[in-house]
């Protein structure tokens, strides 16, 4: 990186931190293949996309990919954390290339940001007790559902739920899930990384019994990074078609790549 590319990326940097509008920085997918090294930003606090493990080191889903999507650029992998906050402002002040770290697509992203097609997505699902035979909205009559208060499963269940279900809301994911453990409810609703820590922790006492909504999550780049976008875009697509997607959502969520963000584009 020349120095005015250095001063520009540091001042860039200050105009987000205050809240100014700054141009972004594209990166250069030669640029990248030059230095040897993308440099990734990556949630580590959001289990079990990304964590850290115990020698400290960025894990979990999005490193996987991460990784993954470096090995297809032909560069090492420089991973750096960022939080929900920060990361778009890390992305388009430069510094980092691209962002692997739980991004939702949506309208006001995409206006700030590209995205790659999706290789990963959250769904919201109502999940509870095997032996319990619900399969649609209409079975949740006569049940009790636990679900976060005025969280994105709160508001999925009642807006399904017929007359007769009872909605026992809590105030955060851990009191809901105690809920459903102790047998409090039957039910729970959950999204797909709090049922794939439930059955990592209790085998099949438990299954998903119908979806609610989904959200696609995608890789992001700068405005303008058009080449490193069809490289991404590449890597998705080849790593959805042989299979290495499936297996790491198999290996973190404990099931393939939901068919969701399979077929979305």
């Amino acid at each position: 990186m020349t120095l005015n590319r250095r001063l520009f990326t540091t001042l860039a940097a200050s105009a987000l931190a205050f809240g100014l509008v700054a141009p972004a920085i594209a990166a250069e997918l030669e640029d990248i293949e030059s230095a040897g090294t993308v440099k990734i930003g990556m949630l580590v606090d959001f289990p079990p996309f990304g964590i850290q493990d115990s020698a400290g080191k960025p894990d979990g889903y999005d490193a996987d990919v991460a990784k993954a999507l470096a090995d297809y650029l032909g560069v090492d992998a420089q991973i750096v954390p960022v939080t929900g906050p920060n990361r778009i402002p890390y992305l388009l002040s430069g510094q980092v290339d691209v962002l692997v770290a739980s991004l939702g697509v949506t309208e006001e992203r995409a206006q700030k940001v590209d995205f790659s097609d999706p290789y990963a997505g959250i769904s919201i699902a109502v999940y509870g007790d095997a032996s319990v035979e619900v399969t649609d909205a209409a079975g949740l009559s006569g049940q009790a559902i636990a679900v976060t208060r005025a969280s994105t499963q709160d508001s999925g269940v009642t807006g399904v739920a017929p007359e007769g279900t009872e909605i026992r809301r809590f105030d955060d994911d851990a009191t809901a899930v105690q809920a459903l453990m102790s047998g409090q409810v039957k039910l729970i609703g959950a999204s797909n990384i709090v049922m794939s820590q439930i059955g990592a922790a209790t085998g099949d006492r438990f299954d998903k019994k119908f979806d609610l909504s989904s959200q696609v999550q995608g890789i992001a780049v700068s405005p303008g990074s058009d080449a490193l976008l069809d490289k991404v875009n590449a890597f998705v697509e080849q790593a959805k078609t042989d299979g290495m997607l499936d297996g790491i959502h198999e290996k973190w969520l404990g099931e393939p790549l939901p068919d969701f963000v399979k077929t979305a584009q």
